[in-house]
């Protein structure tokens, strides 16, 4: 026991030490670039070299996000010795990525070979690079991860959090994974009762505050909840809570003590499903060009004031069977002022089952939308809605009188809870994707053994397994940051960014270690691949997120 504690200490040790170098290298970076941009104001005339120190710092924060926990573990008397490979063989991997990237765009960076030498050439840097990166530790983690089957029992520290994940756990293998397949093949919508369950169990309801009849379990068990559904299904069950909780922290934000009553305790209890409606056919991630406009007007008949609503929404997900849409709309006309013109809604509907919308409303309103296929992400339905003369009441506007031009704000503050749950999202996909290909390889026999009996395939295994672990471990540690933090928006940017990538990486990873059968439709993992292509996309695309949330956080001064 003495000689392993030892072995797991100068793991640690040289994680530290691999740490300490990165930490160095990359405040330099920060440094040059900061000057270089005057602090994020001139980002867009160094772009290329912008989005690599905004990914060199989202790995930096997960290797040290690793480290964290396996000192942690260590501390509480576990056994870290698989935790304390992975945390050396990510900080390694990732020292020598930044060291090539480095070399190869010096001058961006702003170094003298100097500098590089002293920082990179250190005997027990390279040393400790050497030992993180061998083969032999990946494949020592691969062969691990067959012998668990490749199921996440990470340590959690706490038993509310390792109830949450048994719970969820169990319940997506009773109720979720037996009909994931259909409804992606026949692309339904999640089951009514599904969500009745769901709504049961208080899975909508984590973030929300007792008080507005949720339960207040915070962000890290909203995380778990999240990941153990979406290892069921990304569409029809993980997903299911994303759009909620967008609009919930922006009614928590800015709501009316009336607004809050009225939406929150329905949206918490799973009877209020949510879609949120901002993209635009030609506006994207340029949230601040939104042209659907609101214009304030009576409704003709009774004199009740509101908003009629006239534009176009494209990628509103869940729009027809969801009970009510947060839309984003333009309510100042002088196109000018931007992301200062925009104000939050909150949009009441019925429900409809079908690919289409269609409402009517008694003054001649209309809201007509269109479903548009997709590869992938089955299990709600993303819209293309047309609003023309559509009537939304006045206390249906976020916030009523003092929340009017204040939507951009409000829904930034919701996309931040969107891709802390978006990470979420991704590992339980990548979680899914790993222990379905852990399944295959140990029962398909090629050359007269095991697949998993080969050194590419464990060594392959080991990769898949250390990127899921930084990726967790990073997204986990944003959990815990925006539970007590009201400065969101990096964390969760940094852990939808890394998570999302390595979702993509070991789902196709995982493919083409299935071989053909990893390209028919009756294999799980081919389901995983196409549903992983959507994340780098949705809740604020790849290069985008790089660029205008993580890289200008970091450039900007404190």
């Amino acid at each position: 026991m003495a000689v392993e504690v030892d072995i797991q200490n100068s793991e640690l040790a040289q994680v530290r030490r691999l740490m300490s170098t990165f930490e160095n290298v990359l405040h330099e970076a920060l440094a040059h670039a900061t000057r270089q941009t005057n602090h994020g104001k001139h980002i867009d005339d160094f772009q290329v070299h912008c989005e690599r120190i905004a990914y060199r710092a989202t790995e930096f924060r997960a290797a040290q996000a690793l480290l964290n926990d396996a000192e942690r573990q260590l501390q509480s008397g576990q056994n870290t010795r698989m935790t304390g490979s992975i945390a050396l063989a990510y900080a390694a991997t990732a020292l020598q990525g930044l060291w090539a990237d480095v070399n190869a765009n010096l001058s961006d960076y702003g170094f003298s070979d100097s500098f590089v030498d002293q920082m990179f050439g250190d005997a027990d840097v390279v040393r400790a690079m050497r030992a993180g990166m061998a083969e032999s530790v990946f494949r020592s983690i691969g062969r691990d991860v067959l012998d668990t089957d490749g199921i996440n029992n990470c340590w959690l520290g706490d038993e509310l959090s390792e109830l949450t994940r048994q719970t969820v756990r169990d319940f997506t293998r009773q109720e979720i994974e037996p009909i994931a397949e259909r409804l992606h093949r026949q692309d339904e919508l999640a089951p009514d009762d599904l969500i009745e369950k769901m709504g049961d169990l208080g899975f909508f309801a984590m973030s929300i505050p007792e008080a507005y009849g949720g339960t207040g379990m915070g962000f890290p068990v909203m995380i778990i909840t999240t990941e153990e559904l979406s290892r069921g299904s990304l569409g029809a069950a993980g997903s299911l809570i994303t759009r909620p909780e967008i609009v919930a922290r922006a009614l928590l934000d800015g709501g009316t003590e009336a607004q809050k009553q009225r939406w929150l305790p329905g949206i918490a209890s799973g009877e209020l499903m949510v879609a949120v409606s901002v993209t635009e056919p030609d506006v994207g991630s340029d949230v601040a060009s939104l042209t659907c406009r609101a214009e304030a007007g009576t409704l003709p008949g009774n004199g009740q004031g509101g908003y009629f609503i006239h534009g176009a929404k494209a990628w509103c997900t869940f729009a027809g069977r969801g009970d009510i849409i947060g839309l984003l709309a333009r309510t100042d006309p002088d196109r000018s002022r931007g992301a200062r013109g925009l104000s939050l809604f909150i949009i009441e509907k019925e429900r409809f089952y079908g690919h289409d919308i269609s409402i009517v409303q008694p003054h001649g309103g209309t809201m007509q939308g269109k479903a548009d296929a997709t590869l992938g992400y089955r299990g709600m339905h993303s819209f293309t809605i047309n609003y023309d003369h559509f009537f939304v009441p006045a206390c249906n506007l976020i916030g009523e009188e003092n929340g009017l031009n204040r939507g951009f704000y409000l829904q930034m503050s919701g996309f931040a809870n969107g891709r802390l749950q978006t990470g979420g999202r991704a590992l339980g996909l990548a979680q899914a994707a790993l222990e379905k290909t852990v399944a295959y390889v140990k029962t398909r026999s090629q050359f007269g053994k095991e697949i998993a009996a080969y050194q590419l395939t464990q060594y392959k295994l080991g990769c898949m397994a250390t990127q899921l672990a930084a990726a967790r471990q990073l997204t986990y540690a944003a959990a815990r940051h925006m539970e007590v933090q009201s400065d969101r928006g990096l964390e969760a940017a940094m852990a939808k960014l890394l998570a999302c990538d390595v979702a993509v990486k070991i789902t196709q990873e995982g493919q083409l270690l299935h071989g053909g059968w990893g390209y028919a439709e009756e294999t799980p993992i081919s389901r995983y691949v196409v549903d992983a292509l959507v994340l780098p996309i949705f809740e604020g695309v790849k290069p985008i997120l790089e660029l205008k949330v993580i890289a200008r956080s970091l450039l900007q001064p404190n």
